[in-house]
């Protein structure tokens, strides 16, 4: 029978150490205080985070928040032991979310639940967090870190996030003002983010057999970890950097059901986006995927990005300067598509060209 340490107490022997946990929070202190904003007006470790809304900024505030986890992703990190970037995925699939309704990401929350805390996992894990909410500007003012024994498989954890952002009620984007003739300008992404990951390991390393250390010459010099656990892209100063200048009548963020379930979520019920397959080229990873796991087209739209993380619909007399500024941003953009009338009958969005692999 295993010894218990008499010096600790009963708590932590069964498995829930109270002193590690606030070590931690004392530990990452300086980290999350580098992501503070002006708004900010706690510290860490309080009962809750306070954020103070600027309110000679705006006439009429309105708050926009969104949560959201990273997925089976996780399980990628699991394996090569690598905790920095799925804590940038966790933001970036929140904020994402907030900025394309025109809001700006005020703050952020966490929660990190385990069934045993390791210090330099739950270290790394704040760290990547912090770094995807300097990304996107907003601040880290709070979270949970969750110690359950029993819950989890050992060297495994969850994640959930949770952010609130602010739009001038007049500038919110519903698509409500999109309209036949629109352009759809494609961004891209940096690969899977973070959506269509339990497919993606059946593929790679079930049907496959492959390890995270494999290198697959026809994609990257990088191995198949490296090149699965790449974080999910921050658009947030895109948007806002193109809100200044440019009339932006629908934004979609390209995450979970692909083309097909998140573009119809901000159409008008007259109006339908036909997506020209021939405008882009998917990165090398998602031909792969398809090739190897036998995955037809239409699923390859529906269950990722394909290359487009983002879908911005505009005025045609928009889309040249705004092209530009992208190029000048240093994003590779593309017109991906057009707005047209929608027969009561029809789906909400529409192929053509192609094939896209």
């Amino acid at each position: 029978m295993e010894e218990k340490d008499k010096s600790k107490s009963l708590y932590a022997q069964a498995g829930v150490d109270i002193d590690k946990a606030n070590r931690i929070v004392e530990e990452i202190k300086e980290t999350v205080t580098s992501t503070y904003t002006k708004g900010v007006i706690t510290e860490i470790g309080g009962f809750a985070g306070l954020f103070a809304l600027d309110k000679e900024k705006f006439k009429e505030p309105v708050l926009v928040s969104s949560t959201d986890g990273v997925g089976t992703k996780l399980k990628i990190a699991f394996m090569m032991d690598m905790h920095k970037t799925v804590g940038i995925d966790l933001v970036a699939m929140c904020v994402n979310d907030i900025a394309v309704t025109g809001a700006t990401p005020l703050f952020f929350l966490d929660y990190f639940a385990t069934g045993k805390l390791k210090e330099e996992v739950t270290k790394d894990v704040i760290s990547g967090i912090a770094q995807g909410c300097k990304q996107a500007g907003c601040a880290l003012i709070g979270g949970e870190t969750a110690e359950m024994p029993g819950m989890y498989p050992e060297g495994e954890y969850d994640l959930a996030g949770f952010s609130v952002g602010v739009v001038e009620r007049e500038e919110i984007i519903d698509g409500s003002d999109i309209s036949v003739d629109h352009d759809l300008i494609g961004i891209s992404s940096s690969g899977l983010h973070s959506n269509g990951y339990s497919l993606v390991r059946k593929i790679f390393f079930k049907d496959l057999g492959l390890g995270i250390g494999d290198k697959i010459e026809e994609l990257s010099s990088k191995t198949v970890g490296e090149l699965l656990i790449e974080p999910t892209k921050i658009y947030v100063p895109i948007i806002l950097n193109l809100l200044k200048r440019f009339k932006i009548h629908g934004i979609v963020h390209i995450t979970g059901g692909g083309f097909q379930d998140n573009i119809p979520r901000i159409l008008p019920e007259k109006c339908k986006a036909v997506i020209d397959k021939d405008a882009w080229k998917p990165l090398p990873i998602f031909k792969f995927i398809k090739e190897k796991g036998n995955v037809p087209e239409e699923e390859m739209l529906r269950t990722f990005n394909c290359g487009i993380g983002l879908i911005l619909i505009v005025p045609p007399t928009e889309t040249k300067e705004m092209l530009l500024q992208l190029e000048a941003l240093g994003e590779k953009a593309y017109v991906v598509g057009k707005i047209e009338e929608r027969d009561t009958n029809e789906p909400s969005v529409i192929f053509k060209g192609g094939p896209l692999f």
